[in-house]
């Protein structure tokens, strides 16, 4: 494939809540939640690891709120559907090891002032967020698509259409494009864990009939198209029982596939004081609005920061040749549209409410649910009048 054309073929993953590394993204940030719904100006890292049998729990908390760790871990596990030691992990029976300390004075030096609006970054960073016209979600179609099959999957677990279904599975999505733009699904990857009575024979038809037939539009699959449902053949044993997980390690998964580029900060069980999180929903916010108002068909937003520090030490935007108008102006356009300051960030997206263990998967961005507020398109008027004054003026010099 000619890359420089725009003829390759591109492919994104995606993991289901029950995967190892997506159990313990989702127990850090039902912690987190429950502290922010207590105390909003909780400050939090919370990172949590799972193995054969135990949950261990690790971090650094500043806070008023009374939290009981094993109750929040439990019901979390169970509601993932881990609730027999059959199926390789029971929340009645796992261990808790709980190890949660103080933030560190010098991070909180760093990161609260005497006025709220000059509150520091909580860590050096860069962030990334990215859109593309794609999809109606403005999201890259590999890893849309494979968010949807593995959301899929959970579904006909949970509502045992698909009685043998296992909470740990994975989906890849591989998309062919043509001059930069989608044409078909080359190929679809589904491996689930399941019973140990199911056949191999029965599981194919049932994932290709139930899971990708039903989310995965017609038009993008083919007679060429590839299916590969398990393919090594087997897969009884899954989550913990199979692999280690830990919190944040799936920062590809969260975000856009890898089509967009990524900074290397996770973002589960981090307070929205952490530009890691923070940050990287207000990039994907610009992105997704710059887009969606037509200034490009692509966008790329950097934003990077210095611990202690309010104003980004740099923002840039990348529309990679799409843009109606040069990077320059719609990069001066974002800082003049948007403010970058931690404390704005938060403030503009609402972000001290209990709304992050529902991102904690099939990713944090293209979602239409409720409380995900930074892909809400209204600066789209703004950014259209801004870009246009200010390409005016850059002409005239």
């Amino acid at each position: 494939m000619d890359h420089k054309s725009g003829n390759y073929i591109f492919t994104s993953e995606s993991v289901t809540e029950g995967h190892p590394d997506k159990i313990c993204d989702k127990i850090s940030d039902s912690l987190l939640d429950n502290f922010i719904s207590q105390d909003k100006n909780s400050k939090v890292a919370m990172e949590t690891m799972v193995t054969t049998g135990l949950v261990a729990v690790a971090g650094e908390v500043k806070s008023n709120a009374t939290v009981n760790y094993q109750e929040i871990i439990r019901k979390t596990i169970q509601d993932i559907g881990y609730d027999d030691s059959r199926i390789g992990f029971d929340f009645k029976s796992c261990g808790i090891i709980v190890a949660v300390g103080s933030q560190s004075a010098d991070i909180r030096m760093g990161v609260e002032r005497e006025k709220d609006e000059d509150q520091g970054a909580g860590d050096q960073g860069l962030m990334f967020g990215y859109a593309t016209s794609e999809t109606d979600e403005f999201m890259p179609m590999p890893i849309y698509y494979a968010h949807k099959l593995t959301k899929r999957l959970a579904e006909v677990r949970k509502n045992k259409s698909l009685d043998f279904i296992r909470p740990d599975g994975k989906s890849q999505v591989s998309v062919r494009y043509e001059k930069s733009q989608p044409v078909e699904i080359s190929s679809i990857v589904v491996s689930t864990q399941h019973s140990d009575d199911v056949s191999q024979e029965r599981l194919t038809d049932a994932v290709i009939d139930e899971v990708i037939k039903k989310v995965i539009p017609a038009e993008l699959i083919n007679s060429s198209t590839k299916f590969f449902i398990n393919p090594t053949g087997r897969f009884v044993i899954g989550g913990p029982n199979g692999d280690t997980g830990l919190t944040g390690r799936k920062i590809i998964v969260d975000t856009y596939g890898g089509m967009g580029r990524h900074g290397g900060g996770a973002f589960s069980g981090k307070d929205p004081s952490k530009v890691d999180r923070s940050g990287s929903y207000m990039a994907r916010f610009i992105a997704k609005n710059i887009v969606a108002s037509g200034l490009a068909k692509k966008c790329e937003v950097q934003i990077a920061y210095a611990i202690g520090v309010a104003d980004p030490v740099s923002v840039m935007a990348n529309t990679f040749g799409t843009g109606i108008y040069n990077d320059e102006t719609i990069s001066k356009t974002v800082s003049s549209v948007f403010n970058l300051r931690p404390y704005s960030i938060v403030k503009t997206l609402d972000l001290l409410k209990p709304i992050y263990a529902r991102t904690s998967n099939y990713g944090h961005f293209g979602r239409t649910e409720d409380g995900f507020t930074w892909e809400q398109t209204v600066k789209i008027a703004e950014l259209k009048e801004t870009a246009k004054e200010l390409n005016k003026s850059m002409v005239t010099v």
